[in-house]
C-alpha cells in the first residue's frame, strides 16, 4: 500500500487542485488497483483547507507544530501505522504527475530504491520578470541523474524511512536532510525526471527559506545583474 503525505497551512486557496491530481494519480491503471491512502496534515491552519480536503474525501491529522519537517514527520508515522510501505510526498500548492505514483510504483515494487527524488517545475510565472525565470531554468537540471531534492516530489520505502529516523523538526530543508542522512547510511536514492509536480511561483511562502524564498533570491540575482549591466560606463 502506497500512502502520500500533504503538509497544508492555510492553502484553501490551492489544495483543491492539489487533491484532484492525486486523487487521478492514485486511479492510475499502471498501480494495478493497489491502494493509496492520501493524508493533509493541517499545521495550525485557521482557514478552510481541512473543509476542502474533507470535499474531497480524503482524510486529515491536525497538529499545531508550525514546522514542515514535524508535519512531514506526523503524516508519515500515522500512514506507516495504518500499514502504508512506500511514503510519497508533495506540497498542498502542487499538482502531481498522472504517473507520479506509478512511476515511483516501479522501484517500490522492485526494491531497486530506497528512495526516489523527482523534479519540479513552476506552472505560472505571473508577477516574475522574464530575466527571473531565465534564470531559475539556467540553474535548474530536468534530467535523469539530477541533483535536486524536493519535499514537493519525494518518495521513499516505509523501511528506509524509519531506518533513517524519520524527518527531522527542521522548519525547512527537511526533505534534503533526510536525504542526506539515507545516502549516507548507503541507502539507494533514484534521481530522475520521470517521477514529476507542478507547483506555484509565489512571492510570499508558507516557511522562510522555502521554494519562494528561493525564487526571490534567484530574482534578486537576476535583477540585479541587469541592473548592473545597465549602468553608464566610462563615468
Amino acid at each position: 500500500m502506497m500512502g502520500v503525505v500533504v503538509p497544508a497551512h492555510d492553502e484553501e486557496a490551492l489544495i483543491s487542485p492539489c487533491l484532484r491530481s492525486l486523487q487521478v494519480a492514485a486511479s492510475h491503471p499502471d498501480l494495478s488497483a493497489e491502494p493509496v491512502l492520501i493524508l493533509v496534515v493541517l499545521d495550525a491552519c485557521t482557514d478552510r483547507t481541512g473543509e476542502r480536503a474533507a470535499a474531497h474525501g480524503v482524510e486529515t491529522l491536525v497538529v499545531n507544530h508550525r514546522n514542515v519537517g514535524m508535519t512531514r514527520a506526523a503524516g508519515a508515522l500515522a500512514l506507516i501505522e495504518r500499514g502504508v510501505t512506500w511514503l510519497a510526498f508533495t506540497d498542498a500548492d502542487t499538482a502531481v504527475d498522472p504517473a507520479w505514483l506509478a512511476r515511483q510504483a516501479v522501484w517500490s515494487r522492485s526494491k531497486s530504491a530506497d528512495a526516489v527524488c523527482g523534479v519540479v517545475t513552476v506552472d505560472d510565472w505571473e508577477g516574475f520578470h522574464p530575466l527571473e525565470r531565465a534564470h531559475y531554468e539556467s540553474l535548474y537540471h530536468d534530467r535523469e541523474g539530477h541533483s535536486h531534492v524536493h519535499g514537493a516530489s519525494l518518495g521513499i520505502s516505509a523501511e528506509a524511512y524509519l531506518r533513517t529516523g524519520g524527518f527531522a523538526p527542521l522548519a525547512c530543508h527537511e526533505d534534503a536532510d533526510l536525504v542526506q542522512r539515507l545516502n549516507a547510511m548507503g541507502g539507494t536514492i533514484a534521481r530522475t525526471n520521470t517521477v514529476r509536480v507542478s507547483t506555484s511561483a509565489r512571492r510570499a511562502g508558507r516557511i522562510v527559506g522555502g521554494f519562494a524564498s528561493y525564487l526571490n533570491q534567484l530574482g534578486a540575482a537576476a535583477l540585479g545583474t541587469r541592473a548592473a549591466s545597465a549602468e553608464p560606463q566610462g563615468l
